[in-house]
């Protein structure tokens, strides 16, 4: 058999929805995947690809004249294979434009490209680029449209008449990236946004002029770490009336404009979820309206999707596949949206090769008490990918159509570290680099490479979509057709479902620096193994037929809960939604199949008969969950009696409310004799003490899976326990925050922000001391660890050791017999002085609803989402009344 060795570093396409190839094609191509390559272009251009014929001839010559296996073979096909593969019309039929610039630095996260002034990757950002031009119709010819030697230029993307070119930029490492546009020819530069220190990326022109791009303006950080994300926003074409449209409380970017005129872009959000595999594609009108999801992510990897664009005149799109934490590069997928929603059974392409092995998922989560997770190193599978991809773009005939599908431009790893060249990338087997940067002439240099590569040329407009936002409101309404339909609903009884639970995810707005860590990092401590808070909007009813129709406010990020007629939860979200001014959205069920219609019906959903219900408030107004106000008084009226420190009870389980380190004495030992993180255990074998989610797996659970309904302490109290009698609200109360993911902290603001795991009222030194007189295990994080994220040693434990409530009754003092021991009376007196100071100053988890930000930093992020709320505000108004505002 003849062998052909092309471009030794790139890998072969395969079809994943096939079995493995028994002979793959060589490395970068062969004769057959060239011949085939030829042969279709030859149909679909005909007149335009000439030289079919000739190419075709001279590739018969290379296989019978030359011997197979030679210098001189492979010279001559990899000669003819640039030369016809180049020839192809959307290749050479105009310029190419492209962003030369470094690879961005490695990052704690694959969106953390900001680099922006004041935050804490700001430090990584690499300067010199420039948007330039190669022109295969003449030979090659690389043009410069604009030089940023201390800045970045990157994010291009051509308007549909070609003219135009709209991208991000950043002149230097004091500025911020900000959009701007410029002719095709390199003139008319024009800046369109201006807020600072607000980052703005990713920019896309609409089919009516707008632009919608990402940005950083609605300040809020990722709840794993302290990283600042992002969100879509749309602009008049001038950079005039900035909205935003989307209100995930983590991250949105990368949109690019769909056939049909509606957005795609990926979506990074977890509510109740681990962080890693939260990644999904998402579709959007340009008003905001009707976010929907294309593609989610159900598996551990891969740990992230991102790159969507659809293939002209298909249901398939082209995307990336990579990891959590890495850059934003990995493997190259094509999806088809008919074989599925999720998983890899819609993956029907990839470069490179096979990548069934890093798509490889494991889901023994053994008994939820590993120290460390047991299988969220998947997230980060595609690190170990040799070659990596990123910027993909589908061509095809901006007339006819022709080549879609068959045809890809990317950035791609030359194999010289992270050098990216532009390659051309084909189904039937070939990929050839068309371009890159020259080395860096500078001694210890950043390495530049080719980015965003797309034809500067006209193509079809898609058609504008109309707008059903309506700023003059500020609601909307949801309408479920039937909460029994979805998966894992088919075990709940008809009739069971009484209300919907509406809650809020609230953004993250600030960070401390020590961290809590139990499987990610939470800076500051907000709960045990959660990083989300939570603020309960209401209830609705669910009519008998399982429909429901109410009002929510507009610009939230909401879940929804299914309960039964005692408020239990039943079927929870985790992920979610939201709504424009004026916005309606209906849905069929509970985690539908979202391929599949809404079944006919004879009559009207009981709920459409009606206007939309209001939410019902629970117990008070809207406000964020914190546990020390809204349970522990529960337990203190009933429990702590028994349940306290130093009595029979509460050796088993103590309920007491004593103020710790970091949470409580109660709500520490509820979740320490329950489990660290969740795990599917039988439905009928024993409960945990608490059944939470914690920050849960990716996949979709079961109706009944976690919750009220699997925590054997709510069935303890039914039961009466003790004779315990509990009214109806205080039992609402322990099933409601069970139910709602068992949270502690309600408020991100931190008075202790600098203070061990960012909410202990001792410092770095008083509790180096403690641990040194008790032998708790805990060590002051050092300069490295608190810069690069490590974990600091002792959370759950230290975390039960301190009662600054009762500081004699402090658990680390046992230890010692003697109470005029020096130590023991050092160590009294280094916690007596956090009660203290938790007198002067009192922590979040004691304020509950009237938290407010205390540190300087805390106020200036508040202030500047403030500025920014008012900004949306002006330039809804300005939409309203037919004028214009602009960035200041």
């Amino acid at each position: 058999m003849m062998r052909w060795f092309v471009l030794a570093l790139a890998l072969p396409a395969v079809a994943l929805a096939d079995s493995p190839p028994t002979a793959a094609p060589a490395p970068g191509g062969t004769p057959a995947t060239l011949r085939a390559a030829i042969g279709d272009l030859q149909t679909a251009f005909g007149p335009r690809y000439p030289a079919a014929g000739e190419f075709l001839r001279r590739l018969d010559l290379i296989e019978k004249q030359i011997p197979p296996g030679t210098d001189s073979a492979r010279a001559a096909f990899v000669r003819l294979q640039r030369e016809a593969l180049v020839a192809n019309p959307l290749v050479s039929g105009a310029p190419i434009v492209f962003a030369e610039r470094p690879q961005y630095a490695p990052d704690h996260h694959n969106t953390g490209t900001d680099f922006q002034p004041g935050e804490v990757s700001a430090q990584s950002f690499r300067t010199g680029a420039a948007i330039k031009t190669v022109d295969f119709g003449r030979g090659g010819r690389v043009q410069t449209l604009l030089a940023v030697p201390n800045g970045v230029a990157r994010d291009l993307e051509v308007d549909y008449d070609g003219a135009r070119i709209v991208f991000a930029m950043r002149h230097s490492v004091r500025d911020s990236c900000h959009i701007f546009e410029i002719r095709a020819d390199g003139a008319g530069l024009r800046q369109l946004t201006r807020s600072s220190p607000d980052t703005d990326l990713d920019p896309a022109y609409l089919p009516n002029g707008d632009i919608v791009f990402a940005s950083t303006r609605d300040i809020k950080y990722c709840g794993c770490n302290r990283h600042v994300q992002a969100n879509l926003f749309v602009m008049n074409g001038d950079g005039s009336n900035i909205r935003q449209i989307s209100r995930n409380n983590l991250f949105d970017s990368r949109p690019s404009v769909m056939p049909d005129g509606r957005i795609l872009y990926d979506r990074w959000e977890y509510v109740d979820r681990a962080y890693g595999p939260s990644f999904g594609l998402w579709t959007v009108n340009p008003d905001g309206t009707q976010h929907a999801l294309y593609y989610g992510n159900n598996a551990w990897s891969p740990g992230a999707i991102f790159d969507g664009r659809i293939i002209p005149g298909s249901s398939r799109c082209v995307a990336i596949f990579s990891s959590c934490h890495d850059r934003p590069w990995g493997a190259m997928v094509i999806l088809d949206r008919q074989r599925g929603l999720d998983g890899v059974e819609p993956v029907v392409r990839s470069w490179p090769g096979d990548i069934r092995p890093y798509l490889r998922n494991s889901t023994d989560y053994r008994q939820g008490q590993d120290p460390g997770h047991p299988v969220v190193g998947q997230i980060d599978a595609f690190t170990s990918l040799p070659i990596k991809y990123e910027d993909p773009y589908p061509l095809s005939d901006p007339a006819t159509g022709q080549g879609a599908g068959k045809y890809f431009l990317c950035s791609r790893m030359l194999g010289q570290g992270e050098r990216m060249g532009i390659f051309l990338l084909d189904t039937f087997g070939n990929e050839i680099l068309l371009h890159a940067a020259a080395p860096s002439a500078q001694p210890g240099g950043d390495a530049l490479g080719c980015f965003d590569p797309m034809p500067l040329a006209p193509r079809p407009r898609a058609p504008v979509v109309p707008r059903q936002v309506d700023y003059a409101k500020s609601t909307g309404t949801f309408f479920v057709a039937d909460v029994y339909r979805g998966t894992g609903m088919e075990r709940v009884p008809r009739g069971a479902i009484k209300t919907l639970r509406v809650v809020e995810a609230p953004p993250k707005r600030n960070w401390t620096g020590p961290m809590w860590n139990m499987d990610t990092f939470q800076a500051p401590a907000m709960n045990y193994n959660c990083t989300s808070n939570k603020r309960i909007l209401g209830d609705v009813p669910v009519e008998p037929d399982g429909s429901a129709h109410f009002e929510v406010p507009a610009d939230k990020f909401l879940f929804f809960q299914a309960l039964d007629s005692e408020g239990m939860m039943v079927q929870s979200m985790r992920s979610g939604t939201t709504i424009q001014p004026g916005e309606q959205v209906g849905c069929i069920g509970c985690h539908e199949d979202r391929l599949s219609g809404a079944a006919a019906r004879a009559d009207i959903p009981l709920a459409m008969r009606r206007g939309p219900s209001k939410l019902r408030p629970w117990y008070g107004p809207p406000r964020e969950f914190n546990y020390l106000t809204e349970v522990q008084p529960v337990f203190d009226r009933h429990c702590v009696r028994c349940h306290d420190y130093g009595k029979p009870a509460g050796a088993k389980l103590n309920l007491a409310g004593d103020l710790g380190l970091v949470f409580n004495t109660s709500y520490l030992d509820l979740h320490r004799k329950s489990a660290r993180r969740w795990f599917a255990d039988p439905p009928h074998g024993p409960k945990l003490l608490i059944k939470a989610a914690h920050d849960g797996p990716p996949e979709v659970l079961p109706a009944y899976a976690w919750g009220s309904h699997r925590s054997r302490l709510v069935d303890v109290l039914r039961a009466g326990h003790q004779d315990v009698k509990l009214d109806r609200e205080s039992f609402d109360r322990i099933v409601t925050w069970i139910d709602v993911n068992a949270p502690y902290y309600g408020s991100y603001y931190s008075v202790y922000r600098d203070n061990v795991y960012g909410r202990a009222p001792l410092d770095n030194l008083q509790m180096a001391r403690l641990a040194e007189l008790t032998s708790l295990p805990y060590k002051v994080p050092s300069e490295h660890v608190r810069l690069n994220h490590k974990k600091i040693e002792g959370n759950e434990l230290c975390g039960s050791q301190v009662s600054f409530t009762r500081p004699e009754l402090s658990p680390c003092l046992a230890k010692f017999a003697d109470k005029t021991d020096p130590r023991y009376r050092e160590a009294l007196a280094i916690i007596q002085a956090g009660r203290e100071r938790l007198a002067r100053q009192p922590r979040e988890d004691m304020l509950g609803p009237n938290s407010i930000p205390v540190v300087a930093l805390d106020l200036e992020r508040d202030g500047r989402y403030q500025m920014r709320s008012q900004s949306e505000a002006a330039a809804r108004q300005a939409m309203l009344n037919g004028r214009k505002v602009f960035d200041k």
